[in-house]
């Protein structure tokens, strides 16, 4: 079947280079790809109803012969409305289409066909409106329903497929050896190819469906496993001894119970005589950098140095500053390395991290850089993990030999989710928030009460707080309706008069964006405009007011994100929801925004809006796409998948031998356009 996967969907019969352009357009370029784009739904037509029986409201299956054939009748505006008539011998039924003038030729008077549809009942006629519909004669029991495009109908993308299947050898090699199929449970591909394009009934769609599941989950997980170095070594430093009561002890606060197993976690991966590669997933504000400076704690009294990797510049020094204050009393030498660092302090950590005289390098991606060398680097941290790629998570572990990673998210996934993307990695989770973090209460509104918000806002400046105000453009654009950085620092100074405001946006340079950021942060700015860039910033903790203009236009999880930037205070504070949404009602998804807090609970609803490929972006989470498996739902199918994956890369850590090639190519074919390095 693989070499299907190279043949161009123009030579299969039936589709010329016009119509080729169309199945590419559906993501079908190839024969083998057009067997993989699986129906969206389907239509169970077994027993259809008779007309008077049918049930109301609802969609089913009639059986009836056409009558009267479709004819064009008078309509209101441009819509080309098309009547046709059908009867099972007792009671008619009258079906309506819209914009079809080929519907003319499609069904012929006298022919008996299966209708499937909902039906109404208006002026006593049962009606039926743009149904789908096959000849009785040569019906499936269960009908395969297709993602169409203008141009291409599911009916013609069916028998596409049937064409395809006729070129399919009689006996089909199966990536599945044979073991796996029978210890899970799972059909063999012939079955669940033939089965899921067009299943003899619904209990064989399941058994396709299932496998076809199990397949795409299993080889999602090799691939992550493979490619992304789940193959551990065994760990050069070990750790001999556990210092996280010692680290505890010179906490200014109680560690939450969430933060003390994620540590025990970690100390015990670090003493266990293998390379750590844990994930710690907290929604902002969990505590995650003490988490991390435990870790980075233990390592150093074990003799490692340790490396903390920040997206920017700002979050780094924050860092930089918190360890210092932690770790200045006890001994350890902490650096700060950043692009904007000055060449006579560049020389220092250069020299600190490759002589070993310098514990704890803090830094941006300048610590990928060719010239910078650890000693005895154990342990690798990775801050808002999402931000990079996985080459460079790579990339800092091989200034190493075979180090202990610690990556750390500000993003809640859902667990289905971060098992997916974070395939490589043990995951701890801290599900509790630091005594003392205030609820952020939050409104969202219409443009219409923007007057009487920034009178609440001036207000809060009043009393000596500050406010962040986000913009989802930089520039301006008259057609968009969408707030601009530049043009709302102008209308600022209108509405709230005397205000100390300043602007921030990604096209500034590193050093502006700083000293933006340290102007806002040492109270010099009473407001700062911006686009999403201060997601990832440093702690303000006067800050009370969060203003997201054009709400509508985020994700939830960003939402979110955005929100965790105030509340870091002793003070109450705020977070307004601007929505220019049509109509002047408040979206659905702004109230999840409102009636929770929670991270985790509003990355389920982002995932259930969005999908997985939304959710994060495609560069971001590096995730390939899944074409048949339902993060929602297969949890059960895809515990039985991981499962399946460990114990194959126990057997072939490489997929290596006769026995896996199959599953080989198809991991290859999965991440084929993916970061795998």
């Amino acid at each position: 079947m693989a070499s299907l996967f190279n043949l161009d969907i123009k030579y299969l019969k039936g589709i010329g280079e016009k119509r080729a352009a169309l199945f590419r357009k559906i993501g079908a370029p190839t024969v083998g790809a057009l067997l993989r784009f699986y129906p969206r739904t389907y239509l169970d037509v077994s027993c259809p109803a008779a007309i008077g029986g049918a049930p109301e409201g609802a969609a089913c299956a009639v059986k009836a012969a056409v009558v009267k054939k479709p004819e064009r009748v008078p309509a209101r505006g441009k819509t080309a409305v098309y009547r046709a008539e059908a009867s099972d011998g007792e009671n008619t039924l009258e079906l309506t289409f819209f914009n079809n003038p080929y519907i003319t030729g499609l069904l012929k008077e006298g022919q008996e066909y299966i209708f499937y549809g909902k039906v109404s009942r208006m002026y006593g006629k049962r009606r039926m409106a743009a149904p789908d519909f096959i000849q009785a004669d040569i019906c499936p029991p269960v009908v395969p329903v297709y993602r169409q495009t203008q141009g291409l109908s599911s009916r013609a993308i069916a028998k596409a497929v049937r064409s395809a299947m006729r070129m399919l050898p009689e006996v089909i090699n199966d990536p599945l050896p044979r073991s796996v199929r029978m210890e899970y449970s799972v059909c063999h591909l012939r079955f669940a190819v033939e089965n899921i394009h067009f299943p003899s009934d619904m209990a064989s769609l399941a058994l396709a469906r299932r496998r076809l599941v199990f397949e795409e989950l299993l080889v999602l997980q090799l691939g992550l496993f493979v490619f992304r170095g789940r193959v551990r070594g065994k760990s050069v430093y070990r750790a001999v001894r556990d210092y996280s009561g010692e680290f505890f002890s010179m906490l200014p606060f109680e560690p939450t119970g969430a933060q003390k197993n994620a540590v025990r976690q970690g100390v015990s991966d670090m003493m266990g005589g293998y390379v750590m590669n844990r994930i710690v997933q907290g929604d902002v504000g969990s505590g995650k950098t003490a988490v991390a400076q435990a870790l980075c704690y233990c390592a150093v009294k074990n003799g490692m140095q340790a490396a903390v990797m920040a997206p920017t510049g700002i979050l780094a020094r924050q860092h930089y500053a918190s360890f210092c204050a932690l770790f200045s009393k006890c001994g350890i030498k902490v650096e700060l390395l950043t692009g904007s660092t000055g060449a006579k302090d560049r020389r220092r950590v250069l020299a600190g991290a490759e002589n070993g005289g310098t514990d704890i390098v803090i830094g941006t991606h300048a610590l990928l850089s060719d010239v910078v060398r650890f000693k005895r680097l154990g342990l690798v941290v990775t801050d808002e993990q999402h931000r990079f790629g996985v080459s460079q998570r790579a990339a800092l572990a091989a200034k190493g030999k075979n180090p202990h990673m610690l990556v750390m998210s500000a993003t809640p996934i859902p667990r289905t989710l971060a098992l997916m993307i974070y395939g490589d990695l043990d995951l701890s989770v801290l599900d509790e928030m630091p005594p003392g973090r205030k609820k952020i209460s939050t409104y969202a509104v219409p443009p219409s009460k923007r007057q009487a918000m920034f009178g609440f806002v001036n207000e809060q400046i009043a009393q000596g707080r500050q406010c962040y105000i986000i913009c989802p453009m930089i520039d301006g654009d008259a057609g968009s309706g969408m707030e601009s950085v530049g043009a709302y620092a102008v209308k600022l100074k209108k509405w709230l008069p005397g205000c100390r405001a300043g602007t921030l946006h990604g096209r500034m340079g590193a050093k502006e964006k700083s000293e933006v950021m340290e102007s806002f942060a040492e109270g010099k700015l009473d407001a700062l405009v911006s686009t999403t860039v201060v997601e990832v910033g440093v702690d303000v903790p006067n800050a009370t007011v969060m203003v997201i203009e054009n709400a509508e236009r985020y994700g939830l999880s960003q939402l979110h994100q955005l929100r965790g930037r105030v509340g870091r205070g002793s003070c109450k504070s705020y977070c307004i929801l601007v929505s220019d949404s049509k109509g002047g009602e408040i979206p659905p998804r702004l109230k999840i925004m409102c009636e929770t807090g929670d991270g985790f609970k509003i990355a389920e609803e982002d995932l259930k809006l969005r999908g997985p490929g939304d959710f994060f972006g495609q560069r971001q989470h590096g995730l390939p796409e899944l074409k048949i498996a339902c993060l929602m739902t297969d949890m059960d199918i895809f515990n039985d998948a991981r499962g399946a994956a460990q114990a194959i890369i126990k057997r072939s850590p490489l997929l290596s031998g006769e026995e896996y090639k199959g599953l080989r190519a198809e991991t290859r074919l999965l991440f084929s356009h993916m970061e795998t390095s």
